[in-house]
């Protein structure tokens, strides 16, 4: 298949740092390389990929300091999507809602996955609006919010499998904490979950522009406060590896209905058991009492962290890898790639050609 993926460009593919959507653009971009697909990636020209890339500024968004309204870098993107839509059987796109007005002259061989929260109310009647367009969640929870759509599937998210290494004997005796420093996310239930367990906790996160003041007046005095506590902020995917893999557990306390949670499957890559509150997607992807714990509250999350010896982390990672592999995620969106109107077409098209050809063949060998 000659398949198009379109990303966002807040981030290079994949992120130096952090970044959700582009790391999973990038793994599966990368998979469907390895599968023998014809993949072309529009994306930031700082990308690195196995795909041909077609750059559509010149560098990640975020970290181009001289980027203040990246609309018009999107917008442009999705001209050269527009002008060689006919060079592609698929073209799957990864930036929410912007290309849905330029895309009804080849709809039937678009999918959307849609990766972040749904319940904000602008959202409803735009997406009732555009409801025959197919979508994928990366989450059935995900789903809730939304008024009657197209739904073509929930494709849960895959890393490759070597990309985060088992670490079965943990050095580092800490709580880990990975992500956004926002409202959402409970960075403050993560300190306090550590205070009351008496662990040390290690937070390495970003801080947004928009969050700047909820550190400034929230978490960095807590920072402060509690001797227990490091901050290190934003890391690599080297980093990553050693910081979850050296941990007792990832603490994921969010607040918010989650789309998906990335870092609970990196936790897991490296046998890292998860502790997280029952939000969003968190009962999709942890299996309580084997991967972590799912709890409903403070209490029952400082109790988890005293529980973590009943987990084994030969099993946590045993359950990543029947899961949430990049292959599984690839196999998926393939899958649902042949389904589109285009494709089936295509797929119809030659089974015709190929059974008049085989009904030929039988008759020329008949008479030989």
């Amino acid at each position: 298949m000659k398949i198009a993926q379109i990303a966002p460009l807040a981030e290079r593919c994949p992120p130096r740092l952090y970044g959700g959507t582009e790391r999973i653009v990038s793994y599966l971009t990368e998979e469907l390389v390895r599968q023998g697909h014809d993949v072309t990636l529009f994306a930031s020209g700082d990308s690195m990929t196995s795909a041909r890339l077609v750059p559509c500024c010149d560098m990640a968004l975020r970290l181009n300091p001289e980027v203040v309204d990246p609309l018009p870098y999107h917008m442009m993107m999705l001209e050269q999507v527009r002008r060689r839509a006919d060079e592609f059987d698929v073209l799957h796109f990864h930036i929410d809602l912007l290309h849905y007005p330029m895309i009804s002259g080849f709809a039937d061989k678009v999918v959307t996955t849609l990766h972040g929260r749904l319940d904000l109310p602008d959202l409803a009647p735009f997406y009732a609006m555009f409801r025959d367009y197919p979508l994928v969640s990366i989450s059935d929870d995900q789903r809730r919010p939304m008024p009657p759509v197209n739904w073509a599937g929930t494709i849960h998210h895959g890393l490759p499998r070597d990309i985060l290494p088992f670490t079965p004997h943990p050095q580092g005796g800490y709580l880990a904490f990975l992500g956004r420093i926002s409202p959402e996310k409970r960075p403050d239930r993560a300190i306090e979950i550590a205070a009351r367990a008496g662990m040390p906790l290690k937070m390495a996160a970003k801080i947004d522009k928009a969050d700047q003041a909820y550190w400034d007046e929230v978490i960095g005095p807590m920072v402060a406060r509690h001797p227990n506590v490091e901050f290190i902020g934003e890391i690599n995917e080297h980093q990553k590896a050693e910081f979850l893999g050296n941990a007792q557990a990832l603490l994921f306390p969010i607040d918010w209905p989650e789309p998906f949670g990335l870092v609970m499957i990196e936790a897991m890559a490296c046998g890292t058991p998860v502790i997280a509150f029952r939000c969003g997607s968190v009962p999709e992807v942890i299996d309580n009492g084997v991967s972590g714990f799912v709890v409903r509250d403070m209490d029952a999350a400082v109790d988890a962290v005293g529980r973590l010896g009943e987990l084994d982390r030969a099993k946590v990672r045993k359950t990543f890898e029947s899961r949430f592999t990049v292959e599984r995620m690839a196999n998926d969106y393939v899958a649902l790639y042949r389904e589109l109107p285009h494709m089936r077409r295509n797929m119809l098209r030659s089974a015709g050609i190929a059974s008049v050809m085989g009904q030929n063949g039988g008759h020329q060998i008949h008479h030989a």
